[in-house]
C-alpha cells in the first residue's frame, strides 16, 4: 500500500511513496512534485454521474488525479486547495463522511462517492448541499483542513455541538443533526435569537461513538472571503 507521510506543520506538503504497480487518486491539481518513474492521468472516478455528484458534494473538480508508479517505484508531492493541516485516516472498519473541500487523497483501494442527505440538513447544515462525500473501501484516506485540526472523540456519554464551517470529516456511524443553538434550554425564537446575537449561526450536534475532525479556521468564511475576492461586484 502507498505510504502517506505529512511533512512540514504550517500548510504541510502530503510526501507519497508508491510501489511499482501501485497507484493513488487525488484532486485535480493537488500533485506539485513527482519522479519520473511516476504516470498523471485524469479520471472520473466511478464515471459520469459520480463525478457530477462529487461535484456538488465536495467541490471537486470533474476529473480526479491519478499517480501510478508504471516504472518503478517513486515518490511524489502533494497538496491540498486551503492553507491548513492534512489528516491521514484509516479507512476499512471505519468509514467517513467528508465535507466540502477536505477530500485531498487516497489509496486506491478507498473510493470518495457522494450520498444524499436530508432536506434539513442539506438547506441548513453547510456540510455539501444535498449531497456529502462518504467513503467505502479499505487504505487511507488524507483530508485537509483550514488551520490546525483536531479529533474529537464521540461517545454515548458526551455528545458534542460544532460549528458546521469548522467540521472536517467525521465517522459515517455517527448521528449527526442540525441546530441553530448552543443552548438547549430556550424554545425556537430564543434560539433563533441567540442564533443571530451569538454569531454561531448553524451547528450540528453529533452523537454516537465515532470520531469527528474539526479545523481551528471556519472554511465556509474563507471560501466566502475567496470568492469575493476573485469575483468581485460589477456594477
Amino acid at each position: 500500500m502507498p505510504t502517506f507521510t505529512v511533512l512540514g506543520d504550517d500548510d504541510p506538503f502530503l510526501h507519497v511513496s508508491l510501489r511499482k504497480g501501485e497507484s493513488i487518486s487525488c484532486e485535480s491539481n493537488a500533485m506539485v512534485m513527482m519522479e519520473d518513474t511516476l504516470d498523471l492521468a485524469g479520471r472520473m472516478q466511478g464515471g459520469f454521474l459520480q463525478a457530477v455528484m462529487r461535484r456538488m458534494a465536495n467541490g471537486e473538480s470533474f476529473f480526479q488525479q491519478q499517480i501510478r508508479a508504471s516504472r518503478g517505484d517513486g515518490d511524489c508531492l502533494l497538496s491540498p486547495t486551503l492553507p491548513g493541516a492534512l489528516e491521514v485516516l484509516d479507512v476499512g472498519s471505519v468509514q467517513y463522511c467528508v465535507s466540502d473541500d477536505a477530500y485531498v487523497a487516497s489509496s486506491d483501494g478507498v473510493a470518495v462517492t457522494a450520498q444524499m442527505q436530508n432536506i434539513g440538513t442539506a438547506l441548513f447544515g453547510g456540510t455539501g448541499g444535498f449531497f456529502i462525500g462518504r467513503s467505502s473501501g479499505s487504505g487511507k484516506l488524507v483530508v485537509s483542513g483550514f488551520g490546525s485540526v483536531f479529533t474529537l472523540d464521540i461517545t454515548p456519554a458526551k455528545s458534542v455541538l460544532i460549528d458546521n464551517g469548522h467540521v472536517v470529516a467525521w465517522d459515517s456511524a455517527l448521528h449527526h443533526e442540525l441546530s441553530v443553538s448552543t443552548n438547549q434550554s430556550q424554545g425556537l425564537l430564543g434560539n433563533l435569537v441567540n442564533s443571530v446575537t451569538s454569531g454561531e449561526g448553524i451547528v450540528l450536534k453529533f452523537s454516537g461513538i465515532g470520531k469527528v475532525i474539526v479545523c481551528s479556521r471556519n472554511r465556509s468564511g474563507f471560501l466566502a472571503w475567496l470568492s469575493a475576492k476573485l469575483m468581485p461586484n460589477r456594477s
